[in-house]
């Protein structure tokens, strides 16, 4: 998982970073980017793109990654996501991870094909993180932290059940959401929240309809 790294060092770049993300789906809560420039490239746990590791795995690559490598975090909650859309989101998060990095890069590998605007060198690779080292370990990264994130977002709003489902569209999640409604951490401008949304006031307006006289 080294060869792009290598190819671009051989080009003379000396801090290449690697950049992915972690939460473009979910219905709730922000969207995290990592980016990591790899100070050491021999790991003893599992790094692989974190979709395919459990949770287990994913703990125990973060806290060796953390240890090996420069890591920095944008993050961008779901008020700015529903001003901008979460493409814009994702690559605004994507920006802040690299500003927040240091050293700063001289060259960026991201995951996927998008066009981030950096005003450094980069390239975008569909599929990084299965392919590339230091976007296998920014996914990792992103994904612990978003985790932890949404984590904590459950202490708060426990009804809606966010430690199990981290703000994905599953059943539970869907059938909270149509009993309670929407949390302040929701997406409001995802289509499938407008129709939950809509549900959920009919029943309120069938509820209130009962107890007026």
């Amino acid at each position: 998982m080294l060869a792009y790294e290598q190819r671009f060092e051989s080009q003379g770049y000396k801090a290449i970073a690697g950049v992915d993300e972690a939460g473009r789906g979910p219905l709730a809560g922000p969207v995290v980017s990592a980016a990591v420039i790899l100070r050491q490239r021999n790991f003893k746990n599992r790094v692989d793109d974190s979709k395919v590791l459990n949770e287990s795995q994913r703990e125990k690559a973060y806290q060796e990654i953390k240890e090996k490598a420069w890591v920095a975090v944008g993050v961008v909650g779901e008020k700015v996501i529903d001003e901008i859309n979460i493409l814009e989101a994702t690559l605004l998060s994507m920006r802040r991870a690299v500003a927040f990095l240091n050293p700063h890069p001289d060259f960026v590998l991201v995951d996927g094909n998008m066009s981030l605007g950096f005003n450094i060198p980069y390239e975008s690779v569909v599929g990084g993180d299965k392919k590339i080292l230091s976007i296998a370990c920014a996914s990792i990264i992103a994904k612990v932290i978003r985790d932890r994130i949404m984590s904590i977002y459950h202490r708060k709003y426990p009804e809606y059940g966010f430690s199990r489902h981290k703000g994905y569209g599953t059943k539970s999640h869907f059938e909270a959401l149509k009993r309670i409604g929407p949390s302040p951490i929701h997406r409001m401008s995802f289509a499938p929240l407008k129709g939950v949304i809509s549900e959920h006031t009919k029943k309120q307006g069938s509820k209130n309809r009962h107890f007026c006289f």
